[in-house]
Formats: C-alpha cells, sequence, structure tokens
C-alpha cells in the first residue's frame, strides 16, 4: 500500500516562535482582568467586580488563545487550514482561481490566494522589509509550486513558475532584488496603487525572468 502523503507545514512563522508570546498575552490579560475584578469588586460589588474584569481582560485573552490554534499545512495537493473558529481544506488541483496578492506597509506582505469556487485559501508566502524579510520555507514553496502547476488553471500555473523562480533565487542566495516575490512588493510600490491590491495576470508574468 502506497504511505499516505507527508504533512508540510505552511506557516510563515513557526509556530514554536508565536505561541509562547501568545500564551503570555493570554495569562497578561487573564491576570489584569482579575486583578480589575477583585478592585471594583471590593469597591462596589462582586458581581459588577466579575463583569468589569471580563470587559477588560477577556477580548485580549480570547483573541490570543484562539490565535494559537491558527495553522495551515499541506498534504498531498489539499491544503487545510485550522482557523481561530473552524477548519478547511482545499485542493490546489481543483483551483479555479490563484492570485499572488501584495500589502505594502513598514512591514509588506506577499500572500497566494487559491479558491475552487466555494471557499478560498490565504497562504502567506512572504514578509519583507527594506533591508529583509522571512520567506516560507523551501519544502513548502515546493509543495505549492508542484499543487499549482497540477492544476489546470492557466493563472496557477503562471503563480507556480513564480514560486519556482523564488526557489532557485534563494538556492543560489540572491540578494532581495533578484526574488520574485519581493519584485511583487517593489512594482506595487513603484505603480503608486493602494496599500493592500491582487497583482493582474500581467504582472505576475513580469515577475518571471525574460
Amino acid at each position: 500500500m502506497p504511505e499516505p502523503d507527508q504533512r508540510t507545514e505552511l506557516d510563515l512563522i513557526d509556530p514554536a516562535l508565536v505561541v509562547p508570546r501568545l500564551r503570555t498575552v493570554a495569562l497578561v490579560a487573564a491576570g489584569i482582568g482579575v486583578l480589575a475584578a477583585v478592585v471594583v469588586g471590593a469597591v462596589a460589588s462582586w458581581p459588577i467586580g466579575i463583569l468589569v474584569g471580563v470587559i477588560i481582560g477577556g477580548p485580549t485573552g480570547i483573541s490570543a488563545m484562539l490565535a494559537m490554534r491558527r495553522r495551515k499545512w499541506m498534504s498531498g495537493t489539499v491544503i487545510h487550514a485550522r482557523r481561530a473558529l473552524g477548519y478547511r481544506t482545499l485542493d490546489v488541483a481543483q483551483a479555479v482561481s490563484a492570485e499572488l496578492q501584495v500589502r505594502t506597509a513598514r512591514v509588506s506582505q506577499v500572500s497566494l490566494r487559491i479558491g475552487d469556487g466555494n471557499k478560498s485559501v490565504t497562504v502567506p508566502l512572504a514578509l519583507y522589509t527594506d533591508t529583509g524579510g522571512a520567506e516560507l520555507g523551501v519544502l513548502a514553496l515546493r509543495k505549492l509550486a508542484d499543487a499549482l502547476a497540477s492544476s489546470e488553471l492557466a493563472a496557477a500555473a503562471a503563480v507556480s513558475s513564480v514560486l519556482v523562480q523564488q526557489l532557485r533565487a534563494e538556492a543560489r542566495e540572491a540578494g532581495l532584488d533578484e526574488r520574485p516575490l519581493y519584485a511583487a512588493v517593489r512594482a506595487v510600490r513603484d505603480s503608486g496603487r493602494a496599500n493592500f491590491t491582487t497583482l493582474s495576470d500581467a504582472e505576475v508574468a513580469g515577475l518571471l525572468d525574460p
């Protein structure tokens, strides 16, 4: 029998780095909420104190705990996304849309948005500043590129080519200016377009070497 497809993580930032910080945020928020509840409860009444504590510490603590749940990974050509609330899967081979989205700011982000006609999944590919950044791991990019190439969608094939070229640039340790994902950020900045935009098919093609 064939072995099941190995799970490939798609998280741009290692959860091992993020989760401890989120846990700390949740604990601090809970502590502040408890302290507020005790102070207000002693001055006014305990029901009011508890209510104030929940209002002060609840939203931040709950948000941090929900954020700890977020994960994305691939198995074969299927992307699995565990969200704050809920779970979603999408087969990239069945994609009817594949787009590169760019958000420019002090820290700019390039993401891949894939849809199958009923639902969509967004996978962050890179974060950049003017001097460096963080990019999705080589294995994850390779799996995404292969999955996109298995689709019959022309746009998916184009994005797959961009990811393959990104892999080649990483393999030769090319500078930022030679990396197509960073070129996407630069193109949006130079065009003066909105801070969040979806690249056109022509712009995606323009990221590839002639």
